[in-house]
């Protein structure tokens, strides 16, 4: 297959039969997803989000005795309880890290490697790819603002031309609005290692995120995911993309409430920091596991524009690998006419 030939870096970096990644979705990507992407050859990514000490330590552990193939556990760097799930998945045989939410220390990366795990971080523009890779980091995830959840703030097609043309030495993964077969297999022309998708997977059978937030989902259409703006530069939040609803305008009179607190001094940055933080992961709790879809955060990229049916996740990773094949095909033959074309 061409799609193998290909996908060689990809699948040799992350060992596993095809070099597409299942992002980390806080309160989506839990063992349930990550052990159903395992078993079709998927990279899975635990998500770490924000969970307690205890119940994280748990879900690490459950996939460490359950999965057979390897996987990755990503940890948001600017959660509250970041540096205590650091300390814990440092003692644990997880094989990779993702570093999410905010640009990981030196120190953090070096703390990784030194126990024998391979790290990965996501780069949103050229200079940090180029801080990561000076790190030390041994991969990077190129993650466009069409993604969903905290996302950086330029597109896609800009950082293929700022970091994927310009930086090869270690493998590059991209993300960010990719949903079907036909995008990965540009992707792969253009030099991608592979592939991460999120809002696709979460949109399984085997994806245990509220009936309601499914539902909603495959009714969305891509405008209507939207990145939170900031106000002001004295409060700095990371954008988010979800569908917009009550629970954004609620987000919104947050900020406001923050901004006022600050200017009185009541409240200090950190603190406000802290909060919009804490908002935004029991926000996406209600609609993911409560399926409040009014008032939760129904985080996702604008693929979700591009996705209207909940699909196992056999026909979910076929679907991927036959039209990403298909389309390498057609590709290869038409240039092959064209330049049979030219010589004769």
């Amino acid at each position: 297959m061409i799609f193998d030939r290909l996908s060689e870096r990809g699948t040799r970096f992350l060992n596993v039969k095809y070099p597409i990644i299942s992002g980390g979705m806080t309160w989506v990507s839990n063992v349930a997803l990550v052990k159903a992407v395992s078993q079709h050859g998927v990279f899975p990514v635990l998500a770490g989000g924000n969970l307690p000490p205890d119940a994280f330590e748990k879900e690490v552990d459950q996939c460490l005795q359950e999965l057979t193939g390897p996987f990755a556990v990503n940890l948001i760097t600017i959660a509250p309880n970041y540096k205590t799930q650091f300390e814990i998945l440092l003692s644990k045989k997880v094989p990779f890290v993702v570093f999410a939410g905010g640009i990981p220390r030196k120190v953090d990366i070096e703390r990784m490697k030194k126990v024998g795990k391979k790290t990965m971080s996501f780069a949103s523009d050229e200079s940090i790819a180029s801080q990561q890779i000076r790190f030390g980091i041994d991969a990077l995830l190129l993650e466009g603002s069409e993604a969903g959840g905290h996302i950086g703030h330029v597109s896609l097609v800009i950082l293929l031309q700022q970091v994927l043309f310009r930086f090869d030495q270690v493998p590059v993964f991209v993300a960010g609005g990719i949903a079907i077969g036909r995008m990965v297999a540009h992707l792969l022309l253009m030099g991608a290692a592979g592939c991460q998708l999120g809002t696709r997977f979460a949109m399984s059978e085997e994806c245990t995120a509220h009936p309601d937030f499914k539902k909603t989902l495959m009714r969305a259409r891509a405008r209507q995911a939207i990145a939170t703006p900031q106000y002001d530069s004295k409060l700095p939040v990371v954008a988010v993309r979800a569908i917009k609803n009550k629970g954004t305008e609620d987000f919104g009179r947050l900020q406001l409430r923050l901004l006022r607190e600050l200017e009185e001094g009541k409240i200090s940055r950190e603190k406000a920091q802290y909060e919009v933080e804490n908002f935004w992961m029991g926000a996406l709790r209600r609609a993911v596991v409560e399926g409040d879809v009014d008032h939760g955060s129904l985080m996702v990229g604008q693929s979700v524009g591009l996705i209207r049916e909940i699909l196992p996740m056999r026909d979910i990773v076929e679907n991927l690998v036959r039209e990403a094949e298909e389309e390498l095909i057609r590709i290869k033959e038409g240039l092959d006419g064209k330049l049979a074309h030219e010589t004769s």
